[in-house]
Order: C-alpha cells, then structure tokens, then sequence
C-alpha cells in the first residue's frame, strides 16, 4: 500500500503519531458503529515495537483526552487494556499501549457472518465482568464500554477507550448524540449529563453483549438467546437501582463456577449506583483468582474459526508489513 493511502480518521500510512509510524487503522472495515476515539496500529522507528495508538476525534477536548489516558494507566486485570504510554503535555494527543492481533466486536461480527455463538458471548461477558469488578474495586468507573471499545483477541477480549464519557463532556452537559459515542450503549443518566458511576458500566456491558448476541445494542427481548434474555435485560434496566450487581452477573455467566443456572434470571440488584465497588470486592473473595472464572470460559475454542482466521491475516499482514523509507538527504 503506498504511503499516500489514507487510513481510518484520515491518517495516512506512514504518518507519524508520537514516535511511531501508522502501519494502518485498526477500525477501517468497521461497520458503521461508532468508535469514541481514532485508532491505529503502529510501529516504532526501530521497527522493534507495535503498539495500538490511540488519538482524539477532530474536535474533542485533547485535556480530557488525556486524562483519561493517564487515568487508564492505573488499571488491573488481564482483559483491561491501559495505556502504557501517554502524550508529553502540550504535544498532539495520543496514547499506546502493546499490540496484540485483535479485531473490534464489530468488525469480529461482519467477519463472522453474524452475531456470536451463546458460548462466546457468555466468555465475553465473563471476562468484561471481572474488568469492570477490578476497576469499581479500584475506586474506577470505566465509563466507555460499547461494541467499539470491546476488542477480541485470541486470548481473551481487551476493554479499551477507557473514560470516552467523561472524555466526550464534562458531567453537567448533555452527551446524547455527541461523536464518538454509540447511543444503545450510553446510560440514560450520562446521556443526560449525569456524572458516570459503576451502575452506568452495567447498563453499557448489557447493550455490548445484547449486540455480540443479536447485533443490535437496544434489541427486543425476544431476539436475545433465552439462556442470556434474564441477565442482559436486567443489565439494561432505565433504573441505575435496578440493575444488577458485577458478583450477580459473573454467577449468571459462569454458571459451572457460580450458584445461578444460565436460565434463573437476574440477581438482586444493588441498593443503588454507589454500591458496586463493595459487591466487587465480594466477587474477587468469592471468585479467588480475580481472572479464574472467566479464563475458564476462553480457552481453545472460544471464538469462532473465521475471527481466529482474521486474527491470523492481521498478525501476518503487520510482520509483513515495511515502514516507508525516508526520502534520501539532498546534497
């Protein structure tokens, strides 16, 4: 592909972003949904590194951008994804962190053909749970979950675009329809202009898995797989108080490991938004290892042949791929 090749958010390849050359877009073949923030794959002058960059939309405020950037450099967990490097202040915004082959949610569902199989879908939400359990354990609010923000590795998922709610406006103003930011997925109270709280985290992981099941965000409850219907509705419940708590949610997933059958409906939901952080912490005591239940759900087998044949293309594409040569020096 020649240098002049424009690539997702209009970069071109072999633009530079910080101290590394875009190699491509990560969501160029995305289909249409909305993505809160540019991303790149790039690579370091050296060659020695790849890494996933990511760079404001046009328009957005590059201080909460940042922010947020530095903020996510705090979290834990094997499926969260924070970044490892952030802007020097004053420069053009971006962040990085190490790249691993990984595909959108929405561009894994046009590779597949379709919405995920139940069993990847409840592998998902597993290890989605456990990322927003250590987070709220950590005081965090992720505050960015959508389609867009879930990327699926062969691994395991990556939950990245951490704060593009609170990078999108500050609380106070409404944020319905802004750039960047897929409706289905947005909490009624944020979209309002309410200050993000873990109940809202809940509310955006409801509409994910609703769309990796059906590819629909806000579908009707029919269209949802009957072992699933109880636990995403409630998850997408208009009532913060309502929805229910992450140590719930990972019973009803993980049912070989947990109390709850894939079919018995929600848990009791928490006494309100603020109470998510003290259920956290019962669900690390109760699931020991803070990632067991969910590595339980992504082994072999968990994604579809088709996504892990993309994923194999990508990682041949990028060792394959050269850095544009500079221009010789004039004498």
């Amino acid at each position: 592909m020649p240098a002049s090749v424009a690539g997702a958010g209009g970069r071109a390849r072999g633009s530079a972003i910080g101290p590394y050359t875009v190699l491509r877009g990560l969501d160029d073949e995305a289909p249409g949904i909305p993505v809160p923030e540019r991303r790149f794959i790039g690579r370091s002058a050296d060659g020695d590194r790849t890494v996933l960059i990511g760079a404001p939309l046009p328009g957005a405020d590059p201080g909460r951008f940042l922010a947020e950037a530095e903020t996510s450099r705090y979290l834990l967990g094997p499926w969260s994804s924070p970044a490892a490097e952030v802007a020097t202040p004053g420069d053009a915004p971006w962040h990085a962190r190490p790249y691993v082959p990984a595909l959108p949610l929405p561009v894994a569902l046009a590779v597949h053909g379709g919405p995920l199989p139940e069993g990847t879908v409840r592998a998902l939400g597993a290890a989605l749970v456990e990322t927003l359990v250590i987070g709220h354990g950590q005081g965090l609010a992720h505050a960015g979950v959508s389609p867009a923000a879930v990327l699926l590795a062969a691994d395991g998922p990556r939950l990245t675009c951490f704060g593009a709610v609170r990078a999108a406006a500050g609380d106070g103003t409404p944020r319905s329809g802004l750039p960047g930011l897929e409706s289905g997925s947005l909490p009624p109270e944020q979209a309002a202009g309410g200050p993000p709280q873990p109940a809202g985290d809940v509310y955006a992981l409801g509409a994910t898995l609703a769309y990796a099941a059906t590819g629909y965000t806000v579908p009707e409850r029919n269209e949802l797989p009957a072992a699933l219907r109880s636990v995403v509705t409630a998850c997408l419940s208009r009532d913060p108080a309502a929805r229910p708590h992450p140590a719930g949610l990972l019973d009803a997933l993980c049912p070989a490991a947990g109390t709850r059958a894939p079919d018995a409906g929600p848990p009791a939901p928490e006494a309100g938004p603020a109470a998510a952080a003290p259920h956290s912490a019962t669900a690390l005591d109760t699931a020991g290892d803070p990632a067991g239940r969910a590595a339980a759900l992504l082994g072999p087998g968990w994604l579809p042949g088709r996504i892990i044949a993309a994923l194999a293309r990508q990682s041949a594409e990028l060792l394959a791929a050269a850095l544009p040569v500079p221009p010789a020096p004039q004498d």
